[in-house]
Order: structure tokens, then C-alpha cells, then sequence
């Protein structure tokens, strides 16, 4: 008879070959469609025990009733759930503190990345929540931040870490977030407010749009476990990300300087591209994969594993919560 803590191996996941901590452990529902609330024990010792070791857990087979009973499970874990403040992409506010994923077009991918790690301030839980699952595709790949780090050239890992990152971004003009969305604010006071108190250097421009520069760690010592994570989105910031037809016409149009996002060593001076590509490599090799179901949760560590969006094929609903805000310092 199955129990709450159900088999963390599962053949159908992409697990790395000897790798002890396989993603993601799997917490089946004792019977199809139970309710989330009768198992609430066995969850409690499953995340303490489970998530600083593996880093992320999938829950699968409850009924979870609409975005309303999934912010309650997220808030059962004791911590009050997060604003979306400082955004970087475009999503939803669907409840109280629930949000849509990442609204980028279908055919695009999302990078692996970890949760606001191009910031100072980021939150220590995220969870997904599958409400519709795409026919094709449309997964949510994920990838161990600690493998990522011992995997990296020691060399362009030990550089990032002491150098560490600077992100450039523009908002508005119709090329990326405005302001007013990624700041969840029309009052420049609060954005200057919010950039003085987070270390973000901000500059108004003649056309009323703003520019930020923030410095930020590249690398992170993970409060609980101690261990060092790859821990920012410098691959997915740099210009380089983008497809070379569309970083062309935007150079064109703003110029290199004007782009709406991008990244530099925090000295300012440029990244290598071949440092680049070998981060991209690394963490490609590092993914592990699983396709939804309708129903499931996955809770991640943020600092200790990352996540991206495949692409995909009609309908998909992925809403997304985040508690805990990680320690100063």
C-alpha cells in the first residue's frame, strides 16, 4: 500500500546516471485525486527532509481546487508568499499572491535560471502548479545550481565569482517591460525608493522611460546547506541570448547602449563570449526534464535548482508562487 513519502526514483525521469540526488523526488498522492490536506504530515517530513538534499519536489495525483487552494499550499509550508517586485518578465497576477509563468510566445525557450538571481533580493521557495498541461512540449526543465557549479571550468567560475555581474537594463519604448510593470508602481518616488534601498543605480531619460545598472553576486553560499550554487542570469541577460537578426535590428534602432537588457563583469568590462557558451553548455548538460500532468505541484529550492520553459503546442497553464525571502548578507 503507497504512503505519503512515494518513490523518489522514477525511471521516466531524466535523472543523471550515479546521481544520488535525482530530479526531481517524487510525492505521489496516496490515491488519485486526494486531497493535499490528508497527506499535509507526510509533505512536512518529505520538504524537510527531501528539499535541501534534492532540491526539488513534484507533487502528483492530488486535487488541488483552482489557484486559490494552490496558495494555500503554498502558504502551508509557513511563510507569507512574495510580490512580484523587480520583475523581468511579463506575467499575471491571478490571485492574492499567485501568478501566471513567465507570458513569453509558445515557440520560445526560456533559459534555465534561478529565480531573480540578477538581483540582490530573491526568494528561497517557488512553486509551479500545473493547472492545464499542452499537448506538445511546454515542460519545465530543471537543472541541480550545485552540479552547475562543480561542473564549470574552475577558471570562468573563479572570475564571475570575483568579479562579479552587472546588469543594464532599459525599460519601455516598447522592447521590453515598462517601468511602471517591473516596479508594480506609477509613482517614480517608490522606484526611486526601492532602487536607493537595493543597491540600483537609476537614471531618468529625457523621454520619461528609466535605465538601471545593478551589481549582484555571480555565485551564492546557500544559507541552510552551506553549499556554493551557480547562482545568476548572465547568460540570459547578455545580448548574446537573443537571436542575431533581432540583436542586430535592436542595435540598429537604440544602439548597443540602449538594448533593453544586458550584462557586464561588475567592473564594467564585457563578458567573454566563449565564457558564455560554456555556461549554456553546462547547464544544458545539467537539465533534467519531465512532462506535466494536470494537477501537479513542483517545489523547488530557488537557490539550489534552477528553471526554464520549454516550447509547446496549445493550451498550457503554469501558475507560480514564491515565499521566503533569502537572509541579508
Amino acid at each position: 500500500m503507497e504512503t505519503g513519502l512515494a518513490r523518489a526514483q522514477v525511471q521516466s525521469m531524466e535523472g543523471l546516471p550515479g546521481n544520488e540526488r535525482t530530479l526531481p523526488f517524487i510525492f505521489q498522492a496516496p490515491t488519485s485525486g486526494a486531497a493535499w490536506q490528508d497527506s499535509r504530515a507526510q509533505i512536512l517530513q518529505a520538504v524537510e527532509t527531501e528539499l535541501p538534499r534534492v532540491g526539488g519536489i513534484l507533487f502528483r495525483g492530488f486535487a488541488f481546487n483552482g489557484e486559490a487552494d494552490f496558495e494555500v499550499f503554498a502558504r502551508s509550508f509557513g511563510h507569507e508568499l512574495l510580490t512580484y517586485d523587480y520583475a523581468s518578465t511579463p506575467r499575471t497576477k491571478l490571485n492574492n499572491r499567485v501568478y501566471t509563468s513567465t507570458e513569453y510566445p509558445a515557440h520560445q525557450v526560456i533559459p534555465l535560471h534561478n529565480e531573480q538571481s540578477y538581483s540582490l533580493n530573491w526568494p528561497m521557495k517557488i512553486w509551479f502548479h500545473c493547472v492545464q498541461a499542452s499537448a506538445v512540449g511546454g515542460e519545465t526543465p530543471i537543472a541541480d545550481s550545485r552540479q552547475v557549479y562543480q561542473q564549470l571550468d574552475p577558471a570562468i567560475r573563479q572570475r564571475f565569482a570575483e568579479k562579479r555581474l552587472m546588469y543594464v537594463r532599459n525599460y519601455g519604448n516598447g522592447l521590453d517591460l515598462p517601468w511602471q510593470q517591473a516596479f508594480s508602481t506609477e509613482d517614480r518616488a517608490q522606484v526611486e525608493h526601492f532602487c536607493r534601498a537595493n543597491q540600483i543605480q537609476f537614471q531618468w531619460k529625457d523621454d520619461g522611460e528609466l535605465s538601471t545598472r545593478q551589481v549582484c553576486q555571480a555565485v551564492a553560499q546557500h544559507p541552510v546547506t552551506g553549499e556554493w550554487v551557480w547562482f545568476n542570469q548572465a547568460h540570459l541577460f547578455h545580448i548574446s541570448n537573443l537571436a542575431a537578426p533581432v540583436r542586430e535590428t535592436l542595435i540598429s534602432i537604440v544602439g548597443e547602449e540602449g538594448v533593453p537588457r544586458n550584462v557586464f563583469y561588475g567592473d564594467g568590462s564585457p563578458i567573454e563570449l566563449d565564457a558564455l557558451e560554456h555556461v549554456r553548455a553546462v547547464l544544458q548538460r545539467c537539465q533534467v526534464s519531465f512532462p506535466w500532468q494536470a494537477g501537479d505541484v513542483l517545489m523547488l529550492d530557488n537557490m539550489l535548482v534552477a528553471h526554464g520553459r520549454s516550447t509547446f503546442q496549445g493550451a498550457r497553464k503554469v501558475v507560480v508562487a514564491m515565499a521566503e525571502p533569502a537572509p541579508a548578507g
